[in-house]
């Protein structure tokens, strides 16, 4: 039960049927001080009209609805792992509703990127490809490391995801690039390279590589590797499940706590500026 005397964060949860808004559930569930007020996904959903938290043997009292209006009522946050376009739709609600979110939706282009910028503008929104506590803390020692390491290392990223992961490389795989990119007054787009295949050529001083794995049910997994003469470093983070996420969700649910308006990521959450 919740503690009466913390403040109850009204949490709704988009893509409530899929394993991320399971998982994000049932970390409301046990979080003491936030509560499952709205549960979204597409109406096709087979979960429509049950229970949010039926899943776990539980009645919350929400039902999962396709009407975004009515499934942010009650919310005064929204946390979104969804695909771009449903993200895109969900916050011209919030927009309208005054509803905060936290935005972990991967895949996003440049225009969907500068609708978020715009819409920050009325709403605080947290927006970052990985909420993970320990990611950012890792993108945190990427940029210590390439400010370091700039000039004699060549710089790889690998990925490897689950079958069903649909972007490539992941948003976790690019913020890390820019990370470093950015460590080294560089913009990522100027020095990326997607892949290789064929007769590449000499690979070119300051480049930044890609690689990504797809395969069966791996959660999430990213190495960095800094690879110079006679010796290599490699940053590595694993995921084991989707619970960081969740935990790492929830703490931007707080961060966003009496904030009107504004756009922040995982740095400012945690305090890693």
């Amino acid at each position: 039960m919740a503690d009466k005397k913390q403040p109850i964060h009204q949490v709704a949860v988009a893509g409530a049927s899929g394993r991320m808004g399971h998982m994000l559930i049932e970390a409301i569930r046990e979080s003491g001080d936030c509560q499952l007020a709205g549960a979204l996904d597409i109406p096709s959903s087979p979960a429509i009209g049950n229970d949010a938290a039926a899943f776990l043997g539980h009645a919350s009292g929400v039902p999962v609805s396709a009407d975004l209006r009515a499934g942010l009522a009650n919310a005064k946050f929204l946390i979104d792992f969804t695909r771009p376009e449903g993200t895109m739709a969900h916050l011209r609600v919030c927009r309208d509703l005054g509803v905060a979110a936290v935005v972990g939706t991967t895949g996003l282009n440049d225009d969907q990127k500068a609708q978020i910028v715009d819409a920050a503008r009325d709403i605080a929104i947290v927006m970052a490809p990985n909420m993970s506590v320990g990611v950012n803390v890792t993108m945190k020692l990427l940029e210590m490391a390439a400010k370091s390491l700039s000039t004699g290392f060549d710089i790889e990223i690998i990925e490897a995801h689950h079958r069903h992961k649909v972007d490539a490389p992941s948003g976790t795989a690019l913020k890390m690039g820019e990370v470093i990119a950015q460590a080294t007054g560089r913009q990522l787009k100027d020095c990326a390279v997607f892949g290789r295949h064929g007769t590449t050529g000499e690979r070119k001083d300051g480049t930044i590589g890609f690689s990504a794995i797809r395969g069966g049910d791996i959660v999430g997994d990213h190495t960095v590797m800094f690879a110079g003469a006679g010796e290599r470093i490699e940053i590595v983070h694993k995921s084991a499940s989707r619970a960081g996420y969740a935990d790492g969700a929830l703490r931007a649910v707080r961060f966003l706590d009496g904030r009107k308006n504004g756009l922040y990521d995982m740095f400012d959450v945690l305090g890693l500026r």
